[in-house]
């Protein structure tokens, strides 16, 4: 096995025993920076890109894009209508693309959405770069309960090109994703110290044992294929993942969590049983989760690529003809129509969860005017890496403006998202292989 993993697994002993951290925000700190309100990130990606239907068709009305105006505003085709009560808060952005991704595998795309990493020449011992919700997660996690929150339609990590994680490591590896609505709730809400401990036992049986592997590491880099070996890099991971959870966790465990209503959750909610049921549970969790200021950065992928995973049947369970994969490469109108139909389903829980963000109130302000969501897909339809379709709404007291559909030519993606990490206060110099903010309107204050 190569010797180059990044996880030390000592120091993560050494880190359950105690490790330095961060206080939580007291207010013996001082009314300066305990009414400091929240900045969240949320991102969230569909597969297989989004209808654009073909001149001919006669069905542009249905384009994800708008493709008309009316009294110097953008119309909301029939696709993103039900979306339209957030005019004044959410903007399209067109033309956008990662460089990177017009030379790799077009299967890629979920991988690098929000990396922009190259995957067709990866650096000898790394996979892909850090994803623009860990970089959020690594300025946030010392206010909030959880680093991160990484979801997904189907669990784990899937593989190169049939991704199940659009969320990436420091290191570039994947994280890990959650799918069970009961599973997320209860490490959300229920992080009592008995369960902490359990957890945290599991945790040293898992590392003794690996410890116990890599120390025969020489023998086993022979005998392992490379598959083998990529397994074994996820695996430990996964467990660097579960580790830095335990500890943020324990820092807030005599703090109470915010008196919630959780009442209106389905927790028994799954992929296998309707389609908006499932999504709607989710986005509540991720809204309560927000809300209560457990964490302040959420990666959910709600479609996998290439028909991969449950979801690829989502459209036949809401009545369509075709699966998900199937319809975006149709040329026919009336797989475009269906198509478009499908999307508009999405458009519809896209809206439920902004008016979950925006029933929740902040010191200053809504939740959805203190988190900034990221809505796209990693390629426009049949696989293609321009024009990316890409969505951001919330975001008022960050500075955003919307009621907005911009395009100027061809843009990188990783400007969208330095704008992004710098209307969070997040002062970097650049993500990815971005060339400067981005100059549009929605972040004009930066």
């Amino acid at each position: 096995m190569k010797s180059n993993f990044k996880l030390n697994r000592r120091a993560v002993l050494k880190g359950i025993a105690g490790a330095t951290l961060a206080l939580p925000v007291l207010e013996v700190m001082g009314e300066d920076v305990v009414e400091q309100v929240p900045r969240r990130f949320c991102a969230l990606y569909t597969a297989n890109g989004m209808s654009l239907p073909r001149t001919e068709h006669g069905i542009n009305d249905w384009s994800w894009f708008p493709t008309a105006s009316e009294n110097s505003e953008f119309v909301f085709g029939e696709s993103t209508k039900p979306m339209s009560d957030f005019r004044h808060q959410l903007s399209f952005l067109g033309g956008l693309y990662h460089e990177n991704g017009t030379k790799a595998d077009p299967h890629v795309c979920s991988d690098m959405w929000l990396t922009g990493a190259p995957l067709h020449q990866p650096k000898p011992g790394t996979y892909n770069s850090v994803s623009l919700d860990q970089v959020v997660a690594l300025h946030t996690k010392q206010h909030c309960r959880q680093p991160s929150l990484v979801l997904s339609i189907d669990a784990g990590t899937g593989f190169l090109s049939r991704t199940g994680t659009i969320s990436y490591s420091l290191e570039g590896k994947p994280i890990p994703a959650q799918n069970r609505p009961r599973l997320i709730f209860n490490r959300l809400f229920r992080g009592d110290q008995s369960s902490l401990n359990q957890e945290r036992d599991k945790l040293k049986k898992r590392i003794k044992l690996v410890d116990a592997v890599l120390e025969n590491a020489r023998s086993l880099n022979k005998k392992l294929g490379k598959s083998d070996r990529e397994k074994m890099d996820q695996y430990l991971t996964s467990l660097n993942e579960v580790e830095v959870r335990l500890i943020a966790s324990e820092k807030w465990i005599d703090i109470p969590i915010k008196n919630q209503d959780y009442s209106h959750l389905n927790l028994e909610a799954s992929p296998e049983g309707k389609p908006a049921d499932y999504y709607r549970n989710m986005f509540d969790l991720i809204a309560l989760a927000f809300d209560a200021d457990i964490t302040r950065s959420v990666a959910f992928m709600l479609n996998r690529e290439d028909g991969m995973g449950i979801s690829d049947t989502f459209p036949l369970k809401l009545g369509l003809t075709r699966t998900h994969h199937n319809l975006s490469h149709a040329g026919d109108k009336d797989g475009q129509l269906e198509f478009a139909k499908y999307d508009q389903f999405l458009s519809q829980q896209l809206a439920y969860f902004f008016s979950r963000l925006q029933e929740f109130k902040d010191s200053t302000g809504t939740v959805l005017d203190n988190s900034i969501v990221l809505f796209g897909s990693g390629a426009s339809t049949t696989h293609h890496p321009k024009n990316i379709p890409t969505l951001i709404a919330g975001g008022a007291n960050m500075g955003l403006r919307h009621g907005t559909y911009w395009k100027d030519g061809e843009t990188h993606m990783s400007n969208v998202y330095l704008s992004i990490l710098r209307s969070m206060g997040i002062n970097v110099d650049s993500f990815s292989d971005s060339s400067g903010v981005l100059d549009t309107s929605i972040f004009a204050h930066i």
